[in-house]
């Protein structure tokens, strides 16, 4: 037999512990091909969302390679770990260093050539329904499936360069061990670290400190400290499993009352064990179920923006512009064209807009006539405004703008032109975009609108009147299209002064919210599947370190009477925190994370993702616990063995 075919056999012989780390493997190699596939593509550029459809995909695939490298090492540390008594006996037997240094770089190269091929032949045969879906997303008029050698060059260069680098890296690390140590096995896994109070303390106050300024932030103009948040969670998290739980532990183990019963001795003593050799297995996996949870939270975010953009945005198109605005007659009359020329009806409202100083407030307030409101309230079919003189009422710019306006009363004066006003309700409807009325907007009567004579005192205003056009269209998510002359005309403006109008469509912005959200969708299950499929690994990897140890024990209980019912509940008991702790403390990070984003975004948008956020959260819930049982049967299976 070869050194070669040596090599294969032990990969075949260890197949149950290199299973996980294959299939893992390769399903990161079919990812990052399929990502190639699209980055490459010719026609990929012409979507709606033009190149950063490619920064995306770029963006996704460097991401994937850095994770997959530690990933890579943390596994070959954990199988390396596994074998070391085989490893013991073959040098024992006379192997050079020299040879199991080749011998562990032979069977990494066999395990990633393996894992590349099957990864490449997956991920070309998954392509063209993939492109299926990336056509829709990107609303490109077509994506048809290619033959290049870029990606499969670039995914086995990659690949292939990870798996040497990792082999040679784990394979200056085995250096180090001594033979005696290799010799013991898995009882040079018993931990002889301790806990320090004083990190114990200090773990626990950085994770509330970063849990105190997600709830604060956004309740304050402080924004700068969500840069703190991120190393307070990750230092915090850190000492928490390295001190704060072994030390509660310990405490936990001081109570006799509590710790001496049959189940809990056993499971108390076993898991203060496992604290204290995974501290850096238990840390890894809460980051990285925090980084998929927090991937799939924002696609959450985004997704709860998405279906109530209709809501807060209830006009197609808007065309805002002074009212010595030399376009807007073409302009107006352009948008009516297209209209017609794709069949859209519509109806069009006229405001003439003035503003005017609130002696209440001492600030400009926007002033509508009521008969212009009336004309786009009847196009929504809402109620119409019956103002009287000296009457008024509130236009909300959100839902919550409603709740907060709609008991308040506010006797005012528009200084001006000295007009006396009471206001003392709210329109219950959201009428405008919050991007198109200002926060002080007001609609008064006919009559007191004639009365506007003077203009606003303050010099300084840009436009102390305006026109404004809006266009209620039933089918506004077809009107991508309409305007696109007047959209370039005001990027010119724009870009190179003031421009005198403002033009805002609904359906393009919606769908260039669309794409992006899908392009989001597309890169962050994906990755975060990854994710999730290394940290359940990670756990898995640990598990079968041990295996061998935790059968003897096993072994040694039931010779003294363990019945069967008895044996699953330890297993329980040994299993369940090593699944769940982690996920458990990602959760809470995520948790106030999403806090925080809910508040920053209830300010801002008046959006509430809490929905789909706890839809998101409960469906990894439920991930988790289909994964406990399946490790969990394989675990007593062999246990059984």
């Amino acid at each position: 037999m070869t050194f070669r075919q040596f090599a294969y056999r032990n990969v075949v012989r260890n197949s149950r512990i290199y299973g996980a780390f294959f299939m893992a493997s390769f399903f990161s190699v079919a990812v990052f091909f399929i990502y190639s596939m699209l980055m490459f593509h010719p026609d990929i550029e012409q979507g709606i969302l033009g190149e950063a459809s490619l920064i995306g995909m770029i963006g996704a695939e460097i991401i994937l390679v850095l994770f997959t490298l530690f990933f890579l090492y943390y596994s070959m540390s954990a199988f390396l770990e596994a074998r070391s008594h085989e490893f013991a006996i073959l040098l024992h037997l006379g192997m050079e260093k020299r040879q199991m240094n080749r011998l562990v770089f032979l069977e990494t190269m066999i395990i990633g050539s393996g894992s590349i091929l099957v990864g490449i032949i997956f991920g070309f045969s998954f392509s063209k329904f993939f492109f299926m879906i990336v056509r829709e997303i990107l609303h490109l008029d077509a994506l048809p499936l290619y033959v290049s050698w870029q990606p499969f060059l670039l995914t086995i260069g990659v690949f292939t360069s990870a798996f040497v680098v990792i082999s040679f890296i784990s394979v200056y690390f085995t250096r180090e061990r001594k033979l005696r140590d290799l010799l013991k096995g898995d009882a040079y896994l018993n931990s002889t670290a301790t806990f320090s109070k004083t990190r114990a303390v200090f773990g626990i106050a950085l994770i509330l400190s970063a849990y105190l300024l997600a709830f604060i932030v956004p309740k304050t103009s402080l924004i700068g400290l969500i840069v703190l948040i991120p190393f307070l969670a990750t230092f915090g998290t850190y000492y928490f499993f390295s001190d704060s739980l072994p030390c509660f532990l310990d405490k936990a183990r001081g109570k006799r009352k509590f710790h001496w019963q049959r189940y809990r001795l056993l499971s108390l003593a076993e898991q203060t064990h496992i604290m204290m050799d995974n501290v850096k297995m238990f840390f890894v996996v809460t980051m990285v179920s925090t980084l998929a949870f927090l991937s799939v939270g924002v696609l959450a975010t985004m997704s709860s923006y998405t279906i109530q953009y209709d809501r807060l945005n209830p006009l197609g198109l808007v065309y805002k512009g002074d009212a010595d605005n030399p376009y807007e007659r073409n302009h107006i009359a352009s948008l009516r064209i297209q209209l017609e020329e794709k069949g859209l009806s519509y109806h069009l409202s006229r405001f003439f807009v003035i503003k005017q100083t609130s002696s209440y407030t001492h600030n400009e307030v926007e002033v509508f006539r009521e008969s212009d409101m009336n004309v786009l309230l009847s196009s929504f079919s809402y109620p119409l405004l019956e103002l009287d003189s000296g009457e008024a009422v509130f236009i909300p710019y959100s839902e919550d703008a409603i709740k907060k306006l709609k008991n308040k009363v506010v006797h005012t004066v528009l200084e001006e032109n000295d007009i006396p006003l009471t206001i003392d309700s709210v329109y219950p409807k959201i009428v405008f975009p919050g991007s198109i009325v200002s926060v002080n907007s007001i609609v008064i009567s006919d009559e007191d609108f004639r009365k506007l004579i003077n203009p606003i005192a303050d010099k300084n205003i840009e436009q102390p009147t305006y026109h404004l056009f809006t266009f209620y269209i039933p089918q506004w998510i077809e009107t991508k299209d309409i305007g696109q002359d007047i959209e370039a005309s005001q990027y010119f403006y724009m870009k190179n002064r003031f421009s005198p109008f403002y033009f805002e469509n609904a359906g393009l912005n919606y769908s260039y919210i669309l794409a992006t959200y899908s392009l989001f969708t597309l890169v962050g299950v994906l990755v975060a599947t990854v994710f999730l499929l290394a940290a359940g690994s990670f756990v898995y990897f640990k598990l079968h370190t041990s295996l061998e140890r935790e059968k003897r024990k096993f072994d040694v209980l039931k010779r003294m009477g363990l019945t069967d019912t008895e044996l699953k509940k330890l297993v329980n008991r040994h299993l369940f925190p090593q699944f769940f702790l982690p996920w458990g403390v990602a959760m809470m990070h995520s948790a106030f994370a999403f806090l925080m984003v809910q508040g920053i975004l209830k300010d801002i948008a008046n959006i509430s993702i809490v929905k789909e956020v706890v839809f998101a959260f409960g469906f990894f819930v439920l991930i988790q616990v289909v994964y406990f049982y399946l490790i969990r049967w394989r675990y007593i299976s062999h246990i059984r063995s």
